[in-house]
């Protein structure tokens, strides 16, 4: 452990590899709340529930004002204390002596500002492993129709960051408990993205499993017994797949007294009738590298924004060399 300004400890989690000095901070909210600080190469532990759930609601509207009113509600629900104002303040104190002191969000300037009605927390060049996980999962879901391969991939980058429920510990409030159930719907669906991606690979032996255990932790998603089911069909395990959408349909009916949906009924008929559409891909497999389709493709959208970048600013220099020499041509001549 280490100590951080006014004392307060700044904790190192037990198997985190340090940063190397010079990266920049990161805000960490999918698993245990903490702060990688990358110059000193230690994870900052929010010491208490509050502090915590302070720093999760300010990041999570990072740039925008939190007012003392949501913050509040936040913190204690329906039951704040007397002093409400007074608590908070004394919280963002603390949670101020715990942040690192570089880098700021800018010379001179603090993480928290406080304003009249609220407070406001300033990223500036710190990131988030929210941020990086929305990032590496839209490159995932942009590559799977021209490169499974390197999506599946991509996509597995972006939940490697997840280290546990997002806002472990810190769902408490209305602006935590949301954030943190739309964090695992998403989640959710990269996992179905991820396994759309490794059929389309004919990696179907390899997830099984994996597709397995997600049918049991969310046995109300169908999605999920849809995939397994392809994957069980194409590696000639018929009977099987039949089986769970049973298990699928049973589970829906028990639960929330419905059958399955048009997608999973549409599964089942496939199999039954030994639909071609089922039929693993064939081919020479798809490329991995650095080099890909959709690097292409992301390269060229921002060549597309710089040109008409340029093309605007040659516009408005246009316009204002016009201005120019109308002005000019209105002045009196000299000599």
């Amino acid at each position: 452990m280490s100590m951080t300004r006014g004392g307060v400890r700044a904790a190192a989690r037990p198997g985190t590899v340090p940063s190397s000095a010079g990266e920049e901070t990161e805000f960490r909210l999918l698993g245990p709340v903490e702060i990688r600080h990358g110059g000193a190469g230690t994870d900052i532990v929010p010491p208490g529930p509050k502090q915590r759930v302070l720093l999760s609601a300010l990041v999570l509207h990072a740039g925008r004002l939190l007012s003392v009113d949501q913050l509040t509600e936040e913190l204690w629900g329906d039951s704040p204390p007397s002093n409400a104002a007074n608590a908070l303040q004394a919280h963002v104190a603390r949670l101020r002596r715990l942040l690192p002191e570089e880098p700021a969000p800018a010379p001179g300037h603090e993480w928290i500002t406080t304003l009249p009605t609220g407070y406001l927390l300033s990223l500036g060049q710190a990131g988030t492993d929210v941020e990086r996980f929305h990032r590496l999962s839209a490159r995932g879901r942009a590559a799977i129709a021209t490169d499974p391969g390197y999506a599946a991939q991509l996509l597995r980058r972006s939940l490697s960051l997840w280290r546990g429920p997002a806002l472990q510990d810190s769902r408490y409030g209305p602006i935590c408990t949301s954030e943190a159930d739309r964090l695992e719907e998403n989640r959710l669906t990269v996992l179905e993205t991820l396994y759309d991606a490794s059929l389309r690979c004919a990696q179907h032996g390899e997830i099984t499993g994996e597709l397995e255990k997600l049918t049991s932790d969310h046995p109300l998603r169908e999605r999920f017994y849809d995939l397994l089911m392809i994957a069980l069909y194409r590696g000639g395990r018929q009977a099987e797949a039949l089986g769970v959408y049973e298990r699928a349909r049973r589970r829906l009916v028990e639960s929330l007294g419905i059958e399955p949906g048009p997608v999973l009924r549409g599964r089942l008929e496939a199999i039954l009738n030994h639909s071609p559409d089922l039929s693993a891909p064939t081919g020479p497999g798809f490329p991995a590298g650095p080099t890909t389709p959709a690097d292409t493709l992301e390269l060229g959208s921002e060549i597309v924004r710089l040109q008409q970048h340029i093309d605007e600013l040659c516009r408005r220099q246009e316009a204002l060399v016009r201005r120019f020499d109308a002005l000019t041509a209105r002045l009196p001549e000299t000599g």
